[in-house]
Protein backbone atom coordinates (compact mmCIF):
# COMPACT_ATOMS: atom_id res chain seq x y z
CA UNK A 1 0.00 0.00 0.00
CA UNK A 2 1.71 3.47 -0.92
CA UNK A 3 1.65 6.36 1.56
CA UNK A 4 -0.13 9.58 1.21
CA UNK A 5 1.29 12.78 1.98
CA UNK A 6 0.05 16.47 1.71
CA UNK A 7 3.76 17.28 0.43
CA UNK A 8 6.65 15.59 -0.04
CA UNK A 9 10.31 17.22 -0.29
CA UNK A 10 12.63 16.05 -2.55
CA UNK A 11 15.85 17.11 -0.77
CA UNK A 12 17.13 18.49 2.50
CA UNK A 13 19.03 21.44 2.56
CA UNK A 14 18.25 25.16 3.76
CA UNK A 15 14.78 24.78 1.23
CA UNK A 16 13.56 21.84 2.35
CA UNK A 17 14.33 22.46 6.15
CA UNK A 18 12.28 25.83 6.14
CA UNK A 19 9.38 24.05 3.86
CA UNK A 20 8.87 20.63 5.88
CA UNK A 21 8.99 22.49 9.19
CA UNK A 22 6.21 25.34 8.13
CA UNK A 23 3.75 22.95 6.32
CA UNK A 24 4.31 20.60 9.83
CA UNK A 25 3.58 23.48 11.86
CA UNK A 26 0.29 24.17 9.63
CA UNK A 27 -1.03 20.48 10.55
CA UNK A 28 -0.07 18.97 7.09
CA UNK A 29 1.02 15.27 6.87
CA UNK A 30 4.56 16.08 5.36
CA UNK A 31 7.64 13.64 4.14
CA UNK A 32 10.94 14.27 2.87
CA UNK A 33 13.73 12.45 1.13
CA UNK A 34 17.13 12.92 0.05
CA UNK A 35 19.27 9.97 -1.14
CA UNK A 36 22.74 11.60 0.48
CA UNK A 37 23.14 12.47 4.31
CA UNK A 38 20.44 14.93 5.96
CA UNK A 39 21.43 18.56 5.49
CA UNK A 40 22.12 20.07 1.96
CA UNK A 41 24.89 21.32 0.50
CA UNK A 42 25.57 24.98 2.52
CA UNK A 43 25.31 23.06 5.59
CA UNK A 44 27.21 20.00 4.73
CA UNK A 45 29.33 20.30 1.31
CA UNK A 46 29.34 24.05 0.84
CA UNK A 47 29.37 27.55 2.49
CA UNK A 48 29.62 26.50 6.04
CA UNK A 49 32.54 23.92 5.85
CA UNK A 50 34.32 26.19 3.29
CA UNK A 51 34.02 28.79 5.26
CA UNK A 52 36.09 27.11 7.99
CA UNK A 53 38.96 26.22 6.25
CA UNK A 54 38.68 30.33 4.93
CA UNK A 55 39.46 31.10 8.77
CA UNK A 56 42.58 29.17 8.76
CA UNK A 57 43.64 30.56 5.26
CA UNK A 58 42.68 34.21 6.87
CA UNK A 59 45.38 33.68 9.92
CA UNK A 60 47.97 32.58 7.62
CA UNK A 61 47.50 35.70 5.28
CA UNK A 62 47.07 37.89 8.78
CA UNK A 63 50.46 36.27 9.39
CA UNK A 64 51.99 36.86 6.26
CA UNK A 65 51.07 40.93 6.25
CA UNK A 66 51.98 40.99 10.01
CA UNK A 67 55.52 39.42 9.35
CA UNK A 68 57.19 43.19 9.55
CA UNK A 69 54.74 44.63 11.71
CA UNK A 70 55.21 42.76 14.83
CA UNK A 71 53.95 39.66 14.24
CA UNK A 72 56.75 37.07 14.34
CA UNK A 73 55.41 33.26 13.65
CA UNK A 74 57.71 31.55 11.39
CA UNK A 75 56.83 28.21 11.97
CA UNK A 76 53.16 28.94 11.33
CA UNK A 77 51.37 26.53 8.90
CA UNK A 78 48.40 24.91 7.92
CA UNK A 79 48.40 21.41 9.45
CA UNK A 80 45.35 20.22 7.05
CA UNK A 81 44.40 17.04 8.24
CA UNK A 82 43.68 18.90 11.60
CA UNK A 83 41.59 21.82 9.65
CA UNK A 84 39.72 19.43 8.30
CA UNK A 85 38.98 17.57 11.36
CA UNK A 86 37.74 20.84 12.73
CA UNK A 87 35.32 21.17 9.99
CA UNK A 88 34.27 18.02 10.88
CA UNK A 89 32.89 19.16 14.25
CA UNK A 90 30.85 21.47 12.71
CA UNK A 91 29.36 18.88 9.38
CA UNK A 92 29.47 15.26 11.49
CA UNK A 93 26.36 16.10 14.04
CA UNK A 94 24.30 17.74 11.26
CA UNK A 95 22.27 14.42 9.54
CA UNK A 96 21.99 12.94 12.96
CA UNK A 97 20.24 16.72 13.88
CA UNK A 98 18.14 16.88 11.42
CA UNK A 99 16.54 13.54 11.28
CA UNK A 100 15.95 14.45 15.15
CA UNK A 101 14.28 17.34 14.25
CA UNK A 102 11.95 15.64 11.55
CA UNK A 103 11.31 12.97 14.08
CA UNK A 104 10.09 15.63 16.47
CA UNK A 105 8.36 17.34 14.03
CA UNK A 106 6.32 14.28 13.08
CA UNK A 107 7.84 14.76 9.71
CA UNK A 108 8.16 11.31 7.81
CA UNK A 109 12.63 11.18 6.83
CA UNK A 110 13.46 8.92 4.16
CA UNK A 111 16.42 8.11 3.25
CA UNK A 112 16.78 7.07 -0.62
CA UNK A 113 16.78 8.75 -4.57
CA UNK A 114 13.18 9.69 -5.79
CA UNK A 115 11.39 10.03 -9.09
CA UNK A 116 8.31 10.61 -10.22
CA UNK A 117 5.88 7.94 -10.92
CA UNK A 118 3.02 10.35 -11.80
CA UNK A 119 1.77 14.20 -11.46
CA UNK A 120 1.01 13.55 -7.65
CA UNK A 121 3.37 10.40 -6.93
CA UNK A 122 6.95 10.12 -6.06
CA UNK A 123 8.65 6.67 -5.95
CA UNK A 124 11.38 6.82 -3.07
CA UNK A 125 14.40 3.30 -2.90
CA UNK A 126 13.49 1.30 -0.29
CA UNK A 127 10.24 2.98 0.14
CA UNK A 128 7.94 2.73 -2.57
CA UNK A 129 5.59 4.25 -4.17
CA UNK A 130 3.93 8.22 -2.34
CA UNK A 131 1.15 9.35 -2.83
CA UNK A 132 1.00 13.41 -2.24
CA UNK A 133 -1.13 16.51 -2.79
CA UNK A 134 1.64 18.48 -3.41
CA UNK A 135 5.79 18.11 -4.16
CA UNK A 136 8.25 20.62 -3.36
CA UNK A 137 11.63 20.26 -5.49
CA UNK A 138 14.53 21.01 -3.79
CA UNK A 139 17.35 18.88 -4.83
CA UNK A 140 19.90 21.70 -4.83
CA UNK A 141 22.53 21.78 -8.18
CA UNK A 142 25.48 19.69 -8.94
CA UNK A 143 28.36 20.40 -11.31
CA UNK A 144 27.63 21.21 -14.67
CA UNK A 145 28.80 18.73 -17.48
CA UNK A 146 32.41 19.04 -18.98
CA UNK A 147 33.16 17.78 -22.52
CA UNK A 148 36.63 17.66 -22.94
CA UNK A 149 38.26 14.27 -22.98
CA UNK A 150 39.19 13.15 -19.31
CA UNK A 151 36.46 14.96 -18.04
CA UNK A 152 35.85 12.34 -15.67
CA UNK A 153 38.89 12.70 -13.71
CA UNK A 154 38.18 15.77 -11.81
CA UNK A 155 36.82 16.05 -8.36
CA UNK A 156 33.90 18.42 -7.67
CA UNK A 157 34.34 21.20 -4.97
CA UNK A 158 32.23 19.00 -2.71
CA UNK A 159 34.85 16.23 -2.85
CA UNK A 160 38.21 18.96 -2.01
CA UNK A 161 35.73 19.85 1.09
CA UNK A 162 37.15 16.27 2.09
CA UNK A 163 40.29 15.78 1.27
CA UNK A 164 42.25 14.20 4.01
CA UNK A 165 45.85 15.62 2.71
CA UNK A 166 46.11 18.27 0.57
CA UNK A 167 48.13 17.62 -2.80
CA UNK A 168 50.91 19.84 -3.88
CA UNK A 169 49.65 20.47 -7.27
CA UNK A 170 46.39 22.04 -7.73
CA UNK A 171 44.76 22.94 -10.57
CA UNK A 172 41.15 24.54 -10.82
CA UNK A 173 38.73 24.83 -13.84
CA UNK A 174 36.93 27.55 -14.41
CA UNK A 175 36.89 31.10 -12.83
CA UNK A 176 33.44 31.74 -10.57
CA UNK A 177 33.16 31.96 -6.94
CA UNK A 178 34.87 27.89 -6.02
CA UNK A 179 38.30 28.63 -8.24
CA UNK A 180 38.22 31.78 -6.62
CA UNK A 181 37.80 30.67 -3.16
CA UNK A 182 39.90 27.52 -3.00
CA UNK A 183 42.75 28.83 -4.95
CA UNK A 184 43.01 31.14 -2.11
CA UNK A 185 42.43 27.88 0.71
CA UNK A 186 44.83 26.48 -0.87
CA UNK A 187 47.43 28.86 -1.53
CA UNK A 188 47.47 29.60 1.62
CA UNK A 189 47.80 26.11 2.92
CA UNK A 190 51.27 25.67 1.05
CA UNK A 191 50.11 23.83 -2.54
CA UNK A 192 50.84 25.42 -5.81
CA UNK A 193 47.59 26.28 -7.43
CA UNK A 194 46.38 27.08 -10.91
CA UNK A 195 43.60 28.52 -12.52
CA UNK A 196 41.92 27.99 -16.19
CA UNK A 197 39.68 30.43 -16.54
CA UNK A 198 38.56 30.61 -20.64
CA UNK A 199 36.98 33.88 -19.92
CA UNK A 200 39.04 37.42 -20.22
CA UNK A 201 37.86 37.34 -16.44
CA UNK A 202 37.48 35.90 -13.10
CA UNK A 203 34.00 36.26 -11.08
CA UNK A 204 31.91 37.77 -14.01
CA UNK A 205 29.03 38.24 -11.24
CA UNK A 206 31.14 41.25 -9.56
CA UNK A 207 32.19 44.56 -11.04
CA UNK A 208 35.11 44.24 -13.63
CA UNK A 209 36.96 47.58 -11.50
CA UNK A 210 36.65 45.51 -8.31
CA UNK A 211 37.50 42.23 -9.69
CA UNK A 212 40.63 43.71 -11.67
CA UNK A 213 41.84 45.24 -7.55
CA UNK A 214 41.59 41.78 -6.48
CA UNK A 215 43.95 40.10 -8.68
CA UNK A 216 46.48 41.56 -6.62
CA UNK A 217 45.54 39.39 -3.49
CA UNK A 218 45.96 36.03 -5.93
CA UNK A 219 49.15 37.46 -7.00
CA UNK A 220 50.46 38.02 -3.39
CA UNK A 221 49.06 34.97 -2.72
CA UNK A 222 51.27 33.38 -5.59
CA UNK A 223 47.76 31.39 -7.42
CA UNK A 224 48.81 31.50 -11.01
CA UNK A 225 46.07 32.88 -12.62
CA UNK A 226 45.66 31.76 -16.81
CA UNK A 227 42.51 34.30 -18.08
CA UNK A 228 41.42 33.19 -21.64
CA UNK A 229 42.68 29.66 -21.35
CA UNK A 230 40.47 26.70 -22.38
CA UNK A 231 40.59 23.28 -20.93
CA UNK A 232 41.23 20.54 -24.01
CA UNK A 233 41.51 17.29 -22.40
CA UNK A 234 42.79 16.05 -18.78
CA UNK A 235 45.43 13.12 -19.08
CA UNK A 236 45.70 10.71 -16.23
CA UNK A 237 49.92 9.90 -16.00
CA UNK A 238 51.76 8.43 -13.27
CA UNK A 239 52.61 11.53 -11.38
CA UNK A 240 49.41 12.60 -11.19
CA UNK A 241 47.63 14.37 -14.13
CA UNK A 242 48.24 16.48 -17.06
CA UNK A 243 45.86 19.70 -18.21
CA UNK A 244 46.24 20.29 -21.58
CA UNK A 245 45.01 24.38 -22.82
CA UNK A 246 44.19 26.15 -25.62
CA UNK A 247 45.00 30.12 -25.66
CA UNK A 248 42.73 32.32 -27.22
CA UNK A 249 45.35 33.03 -29.85
CA UNK A 250 45.53 29.18 -30.31
CA UNK A 251 49.03 28.35 -28.59
CA UNK A 252 48.83 25.41 -26.39
CA UNK A 253 50.07 25.04 -23.26
CA UNK A 254 49.89 22.01 -20.27
CA UNK A 255 50.15 21.91 -16.50
CA UNK A 256 51.24 19.29 -14.11
CA UNK A 257 48.58 18.84 -11.09
CA UNK A 258 48.28 16.00 -8.31
CA UNK A 259 44.61 17.09 -8.60
CA UNK A 260 42.15 18.69 -11.44
CA UNK A 261 39.05 20.60 -9.71
CA UNK A 262 35.84 20.98 -11.22
CA UNK A 263 35.08 25.08 -10.85
CA UNK A 264 33.22 25.62 -14.11
CA UNK A 265 29.81 26.35 -12.14
CA UNK A 266 26.70 24.15 -11.29
CA UNK A 267 23.42 23.46 -12.65
CA UNK A 268 19.58 22.08 -11.22
CA UNK A 269 20.10 18.96 -9.95
CA UNK A 270 16.87 17.49 -11.60
CA UNK A 271 18.11 14.88 -14.31
CA UNK A 272 17.23 11.63 -12.08
CA UNK A 273 13.72 13.07 -11.03
CA UNK A 274 12.11 11.73 -14.44
CA UNK A 275 10.27 14.80 -14.82
CA UNK A 276 8.50 14.13 -18.46
CA UNK A 277 6.58 11.12 -16.38
CA UNK A 278 4.66 13.86 -13.87
CA UNK A 279 4.33 15.85 -17.36
CA UNK A 280 6.92 18.78 -15.84
CA UNK A 281 8.46 21.49 -18.44
CA UNK A 282 11.53 22.51 -18.16
CA UNK A 283 12.92 25.40 -20.71
CA UNK A 284 15.63 24.64 -23.68
CA UNK A 285 18.48 25.44 -20.83
CA UNK A 286 16.91 22.84 -18.79
CA UNK A 287 15.67 24.39 -16.11
CA UNK A 288 11.77 24.58 -14.53
CA UNK A 289 9.21 26.21 -16.09
CA UNK A 290 7.78 28.10 -13.24
CA UNK A 291 4.97 30.68 -12.80
CA UNK A 292 6.00 34.10 -9.99
CA UNK A 293 4.59 31.92 -7.48
CA UNK A 294 7.34 29.29 -7.89
CA UNK A 295 4.85 26.86 -8.95
CA UNK A 296 5.33 24.37 -12.13
CA UNK A 297 3.50 25.62 -15.38
CA UNK A 298 2.69 22.17 -16.73
CA UNK A 299 1.72 20.98 -13.19
CA UNK A 300 0.05 22.01 -10.45
CA UNK A 301 1.22 20.00 -7.98
CA UNK A 302 4.55 20.88 -7.97
CA UNK A 303 6.69 23.90 -6.71
CA UNK A 304 10.34 24.53 -6.52
CA UNK A 305 12.57 26.49 -4.43
CA UNK A 306 16.36 27.46 -4.13
CA UNK A 307 18.89 26.28 -6.42
CA UNK A 308 16.70 23.54 -8.21
CA UNK A 309 13.87 26.71 -8.76
CA UNK A 310 16.99 28.17 -10.68
CA UNK A 311 15.05 31.74 -10.22
CA UNK A 312 16.61 34.14 -7.92
CA UNK A 313 20.50 34.17 -7.30
CA UNK A 314 22.33 30.73 -6.10
CA UNK A 315 22.71 31.73 -2.64
CA UNK A 316 21.62 30.34 0.28
CA UNK A 317 19.19 32.95 1.98
CA UNK A 318 17.30 32.89 -1.50
CA UNK A 319 16.66 29.25 -0.75
CA UNK A 320 15.02 30.10 2.65
CA UNK A 321 13.14 32.88 1.08
CA UNK A 322 11.66 30.62 -1.98
CA UNK A 323 10.41 27.97 1.03
CA UNK A 324 8.80 30.50 2.66
CA UNK A 325 7.13 31.85 -0.28
CA UNK A 326 6.07 28.39 -1.89
CA UNK A 327 4.73 26.77 1.55
CA UNK A 328 2.31 30.43 1.79
CA UNK A 329 1.48 29.77 -1.45
CA UNK A 330 0.49 26.32 -0.52
CA UNK A 331 -1.21 26.68 2.55
CA UNK A 332 -3.04 29.73 1.31
CA UNK A 333 -3.20 30.17 -2.67
CA UNK A 334 -1.18 31.43 -5.00
CA UNK A 335 -0.79 35.27 -3.20
CA UNK A 336 2.97 35.88 -3.07
CA UNK A 337 5.63 36.26 -5.23
CA UNK A 338 9.59 36.30 -3.82
CA UNK A 339 11.44 39.25 -3.62
CA UNK A 340 14.77 39.19 -4.32
CA UNK A 341 15.85 42.96 -3.71
CA UNK A 342 18.83 43.93 -1.92
CA UNK A 343 20.30 40.38 -1.61
CA UNK A 344 24.13 40.63 -1.04
CA UNK A 345 26.03 38.29 -2.98
CA UNK A 346 29.83 37.58 -1.65
CA UNK A 347 33.18 35.59 -2.69
CA UNK A 348 35.13 34.68 0.45
CA UNK A 349 38.43 35.40 -0.93
CA UNK A 350 41.46 36.89 0.90
CA UNK A 351 40.10 39.73 1.04
CA UNK A 352 36.59 38.75 0.47
CA UNK A 353 34.93 41.01 -2.51
CA UNK A 354 31.29 41.67 -2.68
CA UNK A 355 28.07 42.62 -4.41
CA UNK A 356 24.44 43.84 -3.75
CA UNK A 357 22.09 45.86 -6.35
CA UNK A 358 22.97 46.94 -9.48
CA UNK A 359 25.91 47.08 -11.30
CA UNK A 360 26.97 50.50 -13.00
CA UNK A 361 26.54 48.19 -16.39
CA UNK A 362 22.79 47.62 -15.28
CA UNK A 363 22.07 50.62 -13.97
CA UNK A 364 22.95 52.24 -17.25
CA UNK A 365 21.04 49.77 -19.26
CA UNK A 366 17.98 51.04 -17.39
CA UNK A 367 18.68 54.79 -18.29
CA UNK A 368 19.02 55.49 -14.41
CA UNK A 369 20.18 58.93 -13.25
CA UNK A 370 22.44 58.26 -10.78
CA UNK A 371 25.64 59.31 -9.22
CA UNK A 372 28.28 56.85 -8.65
CA UNK A 373 31.28 56.81 -6.39
CA UNK A 374 34.27 54.12 -6.89
CA UNK A 375 37.78 54.51 -5.28
CA UNK A 376 40.42 52.32 -4.36
CA UNK A 377 41.72 53.05 -0.66
CA UNK A 378 44.17 51.00 0.59
CA UNK A 379 45.32 54.04 2.26
CA UNK A 380 41.99 53.89 4.15
CA UNK A 381 42.26 53.55 7.98
CA UNK A 382 40.30 49.85 7.42
CA UNK A 383 43.30 48.32 5.45
CA UNK A 384 46.55 49.93 6.65
CA UNK A 385 45.88 48.50 10.27
CA UNK A 386 45.63 45.29 8.97
CA UNK A 387 48.55 45.50 6.38
CA UNK A 388 46.27 45.12 3.09
CA UNK A 389 46.78 46.88 -0.32
CA UNK A 390 43.30 45.97 -1.83
CA UNK A 391 40.48 47.73 -0.20
CA UNK A 392 37.90 49.37 -2.92
CA UNK A 393 34.07 50.31 -3.39
CA UNK A 394 32.17 51.68 -6.09
CA UNK A 395 28.33 52.72 -4.86
CA UNK A 396 25.52 54.00 -7.05
CA UNK A 397 22.73 56.30 -6.01
CA UNK A 398 19.77 57.41 -7.56
CA UNK A 399 20.05 60.82 -8.76
CA UNK A 400 16.00 62.00 -7.94
CA UNK A 401 15.74 59.89 -4.94
CA UNK A 402 18.54 59.56 -3.36
CA UNK A 403 18.13 55.57 -2.82
CA UNK A 404 21.09 53.29 -2.90
CA UNK A 405 21.04 51.04 -6.33
CA UNK A 406 23.98 49.09 -5.37
CA UNK A 407 26.68 48.85 -3.44
CA UNK A 408 30.29 46.82 -4.28
CA UNK A 409 33.15 46.19 -1.93
CA UNK A 410 36.31 44.36 -1.97
CA UNK A 411 39.05 44.60 1.14
CA UNK A 412 38.55 43.98 4.97
CA UNK A 413 34.93 43.26 6.40
CA UNK A 414 33.25 43.57 2.83
CA UNK A 415 31.12 40.26 3.26
CA UNK A 416 29.88 42.38 6.46
CA UNK A 417 29.86 45.97 5.38
CA UNK A 418 27.55 44.81 2.65
CA UNK A 419 24.83 43.43 4.83
CA UNK A 420 24.03 47.21 5.47
CA UNK A 421 24.00 48.28 2.06
CA UNK A 422 21.67 45.57 1.35
CA UNK A 423 19.48 46.40 4.19
CA UNK A 424 19.00 49.97 2.39
CA UNK A 425 18.14 48.60 -0.90
CA UNK A 426 15.50 45.95 -0.05
CA UNK A 427 14.15 48.81 2.66
CA UNK A 428 14.43 51.98 0.34
CA UNK A 429 16.71 53.89 2.76
CA UNK A 430 18.55 57.07 1.19
CA UNK A 431 22.22 57.82 1.02
CA UNK A 432 21.69 60.13 3.46
CA UNK A 433 20.00 58.05 5.82
CA UNK A 434 23.52 56.01 5.96
CA UNK A 435 25.68 59.19 6.35
CA UNK A 436 23.35 60.39 8.86
CA UNK A 437 24.02 57.03 11.09
CA UNK A 438 26.37 57.17 13.84
CA UNK A 439 28.19 53.14 13.10
CA UNK A 440 30.52 52.15 15.79
CA UNK A 441 34.58 53.80 15.06
CA UNK A 442 37.16 52.18 14.17
CA UNK A 443 34.98 49.26 12.04
CA UNK A 444 34.76 48.33 8.73
CA UNK A 445 31.14 50.07 8.52
CA UNK A 446 32.17 53.38 9.99
CA UNK A 447 33.72 53.82 6.47
CA UNK A 448 30.34 53.89 5.06
CA UNK A 449 29.55 57.53 4.74
CA UNK A 450 32.88 58.31 2.95
CA UNK A 451 31.84 55.77 0.37
CA UNK A 452 28.68 57.92 -0.14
Amino acid sequence: MSKSYDLIVIGSGTAAMVATSRAAAAGWKVGVTDFRPFGGTCALRGCDPKKMLVTGAQVMDDIRRMATRGVVAPDARIAWRDLMAFKRTFTGPIPVKQERNYAQKGIDAFHGPARFTGPNSVEIDGVGVCEARHVLIATGARPIPLRFPGAENLITNEEFLELDELPARIVLVGGGYIAAEFSHIAARAGAKVTILQRGERMLTNFDGDLVGWLMESFKEAGIDVRLGHSVSAVEKTDGGFTVHTRARDGATTSVQADIVVHAAGRIPDLEPLDLDVAGIERDERGHLKLNGFLQSISNSAVYAAGDAAAVGPALTPVSSHDAKVAVRNLLEGNQHRPDYRGIPSVAFTIPPIASVGLSEHEAREQGLRFRMKSESVPGWYTARRLAETVYGFKVLVDEETDRVLGAHLVGPHADEVINIFGLAIRHELTAEALKSTMFAYPTGASDIGYML
